[in-house]
């Protein structure tokens, strides 16, 4: 028999989700960020079920290529740039726009062999610090791109934020996103191009940021990265539904205790479920006692630690479980923030770790 666990891809949600975005920036067009494999629903059915976005945004050629394959021909971003002179040719063949953000990679462009233009996209670092050239320098590599012959079109200016899911009623106030917008427009002052700011956060609660192109990620899969707010929250759909089954339930009694380590110990007689589910198929390990799940339908809780490929359930509040009775990790019933919450991590990781082994399906 095969293991029963499944991440089911809600497509529709995908698609409401897309309309939800181009609502609230609805003169910008739109990136898909479909990296990292569509955020662990699948690139090509993210892909197909989003085929009303402007364009794509991946993280490797690799995946640029799967695209391509799949007949995908909206214009593709590589987001974090090309590594070596190799790759402008396979940016030539499959037609994909790049992202530059290092003075290394002008010259690379500067020393290519004559062929197709590629259209290129100057990043900024106005306070990410991770990728995109310093505001001092922007204007030069602006100028540089612009007479390539290499290079087709107006250059897009393109930033990241740092902390966008710091909206004006946080502690915060949101003072580094509107550093870095105001970096942003006195670096690109007088220049030419379109500009892209608004990652998932930023388009739901920046609206400032919504300029020529909005490039969300998350928020297509009805994700929110913002503290103690769901996706839900601002009128997304989940896209995924990871469940299971129960395998066995068991009688345990008073002061015994359950799983690795004996961490969890019974207050009462009581049944406790075993679900074949565990980290070996990417639910956290970190998720602690206490961690929400559903057993029919009804919300109880993670017991004892979460081990490779099960784990252990209270069903204290579920009299009537049964071996077979479904269990649902997270999904429209029970948004994957609160289990991202409860293991200290965002659920944007949660869905990316789902591993191979997890049954995939459309629904």
């Amino acid at each position: 028999m095969a293991r029963p666990t499944s991440a089911t891809i809600h497509t529709d949600a995908l698609r409401h989700n897309l309309s939800q975005v181009r609502q609230r920036a609805p003169n910008s067009r739109v990136m898909a960020v479909v990296k990292a494999d569509g955020y662990g629903h699948g690139l090509e059915r993210v892909a197909r079920a989003l085929g009303g976005a402007d364009a794509f945004g991946v993280a490797a050629l690799s995946d640029a290529e799967r695209l391509r394959a799949a007949g995908i021909s909206q214009p593709i971003l590589l987001l974090s740039g090309f590594d070596e002179p190799e790759d402008i040719a396979r940016l030539r063949g499959l037609n994909v726009d790049t992202a530059v953000h290092h003075h290394s990679q002008l010259e690379m462009l500067e020393q290519a062999p004559a062929g197709d233009p590629i259209r290129c996209w100057l990043k900024l670092d106005t306070g990410m610090h991770r990728l995109g050239f310093a505001p001092e320098h922007v204007a030069d590599a602006h100028a540089r791109l612009s007479a390539l012959r290499t290079v087709v079109g107006e250059v897009v200016l393109m930033n990241h934020f740092a902390s966008s899911d710091e909206y004006d009623d946080s502690p915060s106030n949101g003072r580094q996103t509107r550093l870095q917008m105001r970096l942003f427009e006195q670096a690109t002052a007088g220049l030419a191009g379109a500009r892209s700011l608004a990652n998932s956060a930023a388009v739901l609660g920046w609206p400032e940021a919504h300029t020529e192109w909005v490039r969300p990620g998350g928020a297509l899969y009805g994700m929110s990265v913002v503290d103690g707010r769901t996706g839900a929250d601002f009128g997304l759909r989940p896209a995924m539904t990871l469940s299971t089954r129960l395998i066995s339930v068991n009688r345990i009694r008073k002061g015994e205790r359950i799983g690795y380590a004996a961490t969890w110990e019974c207050p009462e007689d009581m049944d406790v479920g075993v679900a074949a589910i565990g980290y070996g198929d990417g639910y956290p390990r970190a998720a602690p006692a206490g961690t929400p799940v559903l057993v029919a339908g009804q919300e109880t809780q993670v017991i004892g630690r979460v081990s490779m490929d099960l784990m252990t359930i209270d069903l204290r509040g579920v009299p009537d479980a049964r071996v077979g009775a479904p269990v649902t990790l997270w999904g429209p019933e029970l948004p994957v923030e609160r289990i991202a919450d409860a293991a200290g991590t965002i659920s944007y990781e949660l869905t990316c770790s789902i591993t191979r082994r997890v049954r995939f399906v459309e629904g």
